[in-house]
């Protein structure tokens, strides 16, 4: 018997942990990766948890040959309001014979239990490619694979505002302080990825201004 492939719609984030997980997942035949699906912040046309613009994700998704779902929700927006456009999402006709979402989370239990239990609700359940990696070796392993990212968002209790805009490499998971995770992932930086593996091509692109917003340190990324 021929196994029918699992089609599977990622959670994107715009940033390099979803990146090699969407790699691992391309790369794994039991799995047909159909979509993104990537929640954006109305009126400001960014990625919500790391202020990527809009622009930048639609060739990111271009360059991944992939179509992008988006769920739109306000500023400041509340889990009730969050999780009511995720659910309606999830049970759009986007997600038409597709009972499965993919996460590039690697060790927060609480946020994975969270995901299943929302993906539960709407008879789904979830998928996560690069769960349990240890986050020291995975990422050297992203920056080896050719994973090209820069830190777009930076949290200033775990990190200095000088890491805002720097390339993710191997200079700056040197200069990361002691006990901030090298994947960030409690939340002390978020990244943008513009090159890697998994890219048709590389996506032009340049730092801009350095904002603080809502008590984040923020690096706005410029298509050219």
């Amino acid at each position: 018997m021929v196994s029918v492939p699992t089609p599977v719609v990622f959670s994107w984030s715009a940033g390099k942990d979803s990146a090699f997980g969407l790699w691992t997942l391309l790369r794994d035949q039991g799995f047909e990766v159909r979509a993104l699906l990537t929640t954006l912040t109305e009126r400001y046309e960014r990625v919500s948890m790391s202020g990527v613009r809009e622009a930048l994700l639609d060739r990111q998704a271009g360059a991944l040959g992939l179509p992008l779902i988006k769920v739109w929700i306000p500023p400041q927006c509340s889990n009730e309001v969050y999780e009511s456009r995720m659910a309606s999402t999830l049970a759009s006709a986007e997600f038409d014979g597709i009972d499965h979402v993919a996460f590039a989370d690697l060790f927060l239990e609480d946020i994975r239990a969270y995901r299943e239990g929302q993906l539960a609700e709407v008879g789904k359940q979830g998928i996560f490619p690069i769960w349990g990696r240890d986050t020291a070796v995975l990422a050297r392993e992203m920056i080896a694979s050719g994973l090209r990212a820069i830190v777009v968002c930076v949290d200033p209790r775990a990190l200095d505002r000088s890491f805002a805009g720097r390339a993710f490499d191997e200079g700056l998971l040197a200069d990361l302080p002691e006990g901030i995770d090298p994947c960030g992932e409690k939340g002390e930086f978020h990244t943008f990825v513009h090159d890697g593996p998994l890219f048709r091509a590389p996506i032009p692109c340049r730092t801009g201004e350095i904002v603080t917003r809502d008590g984040f340190f923020f690096c706005d990324v410029v298509p050219v």
